[in-house]
């Protein structure tokens, strides 16, 4: 039988103890109440769950401190999820003699493949070169090897250089004309970020942390020169509360500067705020392949993706609220003149939809959008002539998330004094959730029940992909109603009981929260529109939504992708 009704903020797994767990393993986001955070004794306040939030609330937490998060979306909704999906060092930083950040990079690469080896997985990439003469094949033959050595440590293959026939054969789709061969080389890619995120956001709650999502902070809370903490905001019933803390962190990403507001007045704008928008096509390759644009000679990606093409990026300045970046009909033209000139086959292809994001990069003027760097910085915000008690993160890649929340975690335990203090960081050793074994060991273990249930091999795969060695949690809730087993949508690899696992363990109060971050159906073509209702009665009945809650929260979701993902008019690649 299904659960009954959940209350709103108890998202205790059916059949679980008091304190959410199974046995001895803990398995749930306890949403906390916004009681509950404003009345705990908080060492740290983090402001913001995308994966670096989420990821300063994990570090801290496994020291012992008494941690607390509120993000305004969900978490992982802003910049996380809307980036190439990449964890590289970033082979262009090479250019801009970046070799700090690259080879900083390279080692946040390896302990992601080590301690997430189900979110976070090798792929290779192409770099065809067309009619280049001889200096410029050097230089990149030089900048292979420096990217190798720069990754003296890594796991992954070195790389090799291919001959024109050895390249149309690895990507045929790829213009013969004038091509000479390729470089390949080998990164990694996190095909959900937004699961990266919330992996770290789970952790930090199975170790006692308050999280809290759709909540807003409506100001900072100053007290004799010292930020005290903030004031927050219920964005579902406008419920408000004061969240006291020692100290209070600002990871906002691009919204930094809009969110600090009055609070610090000897500062100026921290942050350059840089435009990436990237779209989503039919299949047209198996490698990545990196690629020099005619127009204007910048890098962008065609990545093998969900079954699909994901083609980025762009990169101009943006000036607006970083809530209403959209695609717009440069960006489209620009992507899609550039992809159908290495591969004519996009022409005509449909753009199943298209994604902007905004990065917050550390300011720097006076150069290109593309050469500033993607090096972080972290302000203590009284050395600057501000308020103590406020400590602002600013800019950095999904790559180096761990390690930016590691440096940060450090210099808030500096600042607290105590045990935690003299605590080293656990997080580049502790598996995340379901990163405690190898995908292929647990998909071994999981064939009986997979075939018991009616599971393909692609969707016990992709459950595994997402959940790793929690996937037995959403397979035993299938157990419990086989109807749960059942496709979500005829268009992707998704359970039923995805949804419910979405609502009862990982957080999830929208449509939204369960199929765009969660599932993730909503990133396929069909984006769950075709789901819709399906996912609507499984979050309904959890959660006790009546017809006309049912019926706001499924149009709330149409609006959300007819707004944010649509295709300005261009809807396919020029011939």
């Amino acid at each position: 039988m299904p659960c009954p009704p959940a209350e709103r903020n108890d998202w205790r797994p059916c059949g679980t103890n008091q304190h959410g767990k199974r046995g001895t393993r803990a398995r749930t986001v306890k949403r906390a109440t916004l009681g509950e955070i404003g009345a705990a004794e908080l060492d740290l306040l983090v402001v913001g769950g995308g994966i670096v939030g989420c990821g300063i609330a994990r570090d801290a937490t496994l020291r012992g401190l008494r941690v607390g998060l509120i993000e305004r979306e969900d978490f992982g909704a802003g910049t996380t999820s809307r980036s190439t999906r990449l964890i590289h060092g970033g082979l262009r930083y090479l250019e801009l003699l970046d070799f700090g950040l690259v080879r900083t990079d390279m080692r946040e690469r390896e302990t992601l493949l080590r301690i997430a080896p189900h979110l976070v997985k090798p792929l290779a990439f192409l770099v065809p070169m067309y009619g280049w003469p001889a200096w410029k094949r050097a230089r990149l033959r030089l900048g292979m090897i420096l990217y190798d050595l720069l990754s003296y440590d890594k796991s992954l293959p070195w790389h090799s250089f291919l001959s024109r026939a050895e390249t149309l054969l690895a990507e045929p789709s790829l213009t013969p004309l004038g091509l000479q061969g390729a470089a390949r080389y080998y990164d990694c890619q996190v095909e959900f970020p937004e699961r990266l995120a919330l992996a770290n956001a789970i952790d930090a709650a199975d170790h006692g942390a308050l999280l809290r999502n759709h909540t807003a902070m409506e100001r900072f809370v100053r007290h004799d020169g010292r930020v005290v903490g903030v004031e927050a905001r219920d964005v579902q019933d406008n419920e408000r509360a004061l969240i006291r803390a020692r100290i209070t962190i600002n990871a906002t990403g691009p919204w930094l500067d809009r969110s600090l507001g009055p609070v610090d007045d000897a500062r100026g704008p921290l942050l350059r705020t840089t435009k990436g928008t990237h779209l989503v096509m039919p299949a047209l390759t198996s490698n990545a392949i990196l690629l020099i644009a005619h127009i204007d000679g910048r890098v962008f990606f065609v990545v093998p993706w969900f079954g699909y093409s994901l083609v980025g990026t762009t990169d101009t300045d943006y000036f607006d609220d970083p809530a209403k970046v959209r695609a717009d009909p440069t960006d489209v033209a620009y992507l899609l003149h550039e992809t159908v000139t290495s591969f004519p086959a996009a022409a005509g292809m449909p753009v199943h939809y298209a994604m902007a994001g905004v990065r917050a990069l550390v300011r720097r003027e006076g150069v290109r959008e593309g050469q500033v760097s993607r090096k972080h910085a972290i302000r203590e915000h009284r050395w600057a002539g501000g308020p103590e008690g406020l400590i602002s993160v600013l800019g950095g890649k999904i790559t180096a998330y761990r390690e930016i929340a590691e440096e940060t975690a450090d210099l808030a335990a500096r600042r607290l004094g105590g045990a935690a203090a003299g605590k080293a960081c656990r997080t580049a050793h502790v598996p995340l959730p379901g990163g405690d074994r190898p995908p292929d060991q647990i998909l071994a273990g999981l064939g009986r029940q997979a075939a018991r249930l009616g599971l393909s091999d692609t969707q016990t795969r992709h459950l595994v992909d997402l959940y790793g060695s929690r996937t037995t949690d959403v397979v035993e809730l299938a157990e419990t109603d086989s109807s749960l087993a059942a496709p979500l949508c005829p268009h992707g690899p998704a359970i039923r009981a995805q949804v419910l696992h979405a609502v009862r363990v990982e957080a999830a109060t929208t449509l939204a929260d369960a199929l765009l971050r969660r599932a993730p159906i909503g990133l396929a073509a069909c984006q769950g529109l075709d789901c819709l209702e399906a996912a609507a009665e499984v979050m309904g009945d959890t959660l006790g939504w009546d017809e006309a809650r049912r019926r706001a929260e499924t149009e709330a979701y149409r609006e959300l992708i007819a707004e944010r993902y649509v295709v300005p008019q261009v809807v396919s690649a020029p011939a």
